[in-house]
């Protein structure tokens, strides 16, 4: 079983805290502040592992965390990182986060973080100044980004067999590869991608083994969605198209439905070279596959290769491996790119990051400031410590956020609630 699919909830490391410390030697009552630094949460990363086939190392896993900062000692010791963890998945992994962020790894060694450790907390040393010669206050570490991962293996494979069920290319594919493909005289003998490898002048490519698509397959039709994804790396597509299907149906009806749902599905795959491969020649008199075979070069122009094929007596097989072979240019060898397409280690389709923050005045009197900028100054300090309350107002006020308050009707005493945290705020 080729398993395609995974979803996982990755969790940075948090931040370690500052240390609140002052340095004590004999001979000096009044040591200034030495407390150290926090060190940073480790990140999570997506490695792409080019000895990977699929994603069946992460069946079974839901959580993964890395490991947390350290926190910050006297004599301005800071603590050490949170050690990264590394996820290793196969190349053609697209992975999409629950912000939206969509990492798209083809390159095996290349690298995405998918997420970041906290930031370490910084000790009372750093708050220090010559009207603050004693701070007793230091910063917390934040936590690491934290997502649900959904984790989609597109394979990466040159040449896509795609076709009706039971149109013979699981046969094919056994017959062209090394692939041992399950078959049987029953539709939908093939419920999950296979690939094999064409071993031909010289030269390899991977083939692909697209289980049989149904009418509405590009609107999720059966599985339709599950495996035309597998077709979307591909350089080429063979389409099997069985001579005389032994359920009655019409192969010119067979062509046009597999064609129609790939062109719905994604435009850019009918735009990919086509071979066409009429198989099962062995169940039908040489004269008629001949007759048929030139009916349908006639129709699709000497732009599409067609070629009679039997997997039982290899009829044709040498013609389409060589068609293949000389249809798939070697720029295109996995990693599928065009010539002139230069090849990144991975790509990132980020959302836009919003770093602003509101004011909004609550039914009970009170304020509220949201925003990811005031949350995380709300995080790193103890609201408790009147010291560390003065480094937030004075933050605050910095930020522009106290001026907007007092524009919004804020007066002295009036609550202020800023990630889930109320406190009051004097504007003066």
């Amino acid at each position: 079983m080729i398993h395609d699919k995974a979803r996982i909830f990755a969790q940075a490391g948090r931040g370690g805290d500052g240390c609140l410390s002052f340095r004590r030697e004999a001979h000096v009552p009044r040591g200034g502040p030495d407390g150290g630094d926090g060190g940073r949460g480790g990140d999570i990363l997506l490695v792409c592992d080019g000895s990977l086939r699929d994603l069946q190392s992460l069946a079974g896993q839901t959580e993964m965390k890395a490991g947390r900062g350290g926190h910050g000692e006297g004599a301005l010791r800071s603590g050490a990182g949170g050690e990264s963890l590394k996820i290793h998945v196969p190349p053609g992994t697209v992975a999409e986060l629950s912000d939206g962020t969509i990492h798209d790894l083809v390159v095996p060694g290349a690298t995405a973080v998918v997420a970041r450790g906290g930031s370490g907390g910084r000790g009372n040393n750093h708050f220090k100044s010559s009207t603050r010669q004693t701070p007793r206050f230091s910063e917390r570490g934040l936590p690491g980004d934290e997502f649900w991962i959904d984790l989609r293996l597109k394979l990466l494979a040159d040449v896509g067999l795609v076709g009706v069920p039971n149109a013979g290319k699981s046969s094919l594919i056994s017959a062209l590869t090394r692939a041992v493909a399950k078959v049987g005289d029953y539709p939908f003998t093939t419920l999950e991608p296979q690939l094999g490898v064409l071993d031909r002048g010289g030269r390899q490519l991977v083939l692909a083994d697209i289980p049989g698509l149904i009418e509405g397959a590009s609107s999720g039709a059966g599985l339709g969605h599950e495996f035309l994804a597998h077709v979307e790396r591909t350089r080429l597509l063979v389409h099997v198209l069985d001579l005389a299907p032994l359920d009655g149906s019409d192969p010119e009806a067979n062509y046009e439905l597999i064609e129609s749902e790939l062109s719905r599905y994604n435009a850019e795959l009918a735009a990919l070279p086509r071979v066409v491969a009429l198989s099962k020649a062995d169940l039908v008199t040489a004269e008629d596959a001949a007759a048929v075979g030139e009916r349908w070069r006639t129709r699709l122009g000497a732009d599409v290769v067609v070629v009679v094929t039997s997997s039982a007596t290899r009829e044709g097989l040498d013609s389409l491996a060589d068609a293949l072979v000389q249809r798939v240019p070697i720029e295109a060898i996995t990693p599928q790119l065009a010539p002139s397409e230069t090849l990144a280690e991975h790509q990132i389709f980020k959302p836009a990051a919003a770093h602003e923050w509101r004011v909004e005045e609550l039914e009970d009197g009170g304020y509220l400031v949201s925003g990811d900028p005031v949350e995380k100054l709300l995080a790193r300090y103890d609201v408790e410590n009147d010291e560390a309350l003065a480094q937030v107002e004075q933050r605050l006020r910095r930020m522009g956020v106290i001026d907007a308050l007092v524009a919004a009707g804020f007066e002295a005493g009036d609550d202020v609630e800023i990630g889930g945290v109320s406190f009051e705020l004097d504007p003066a």
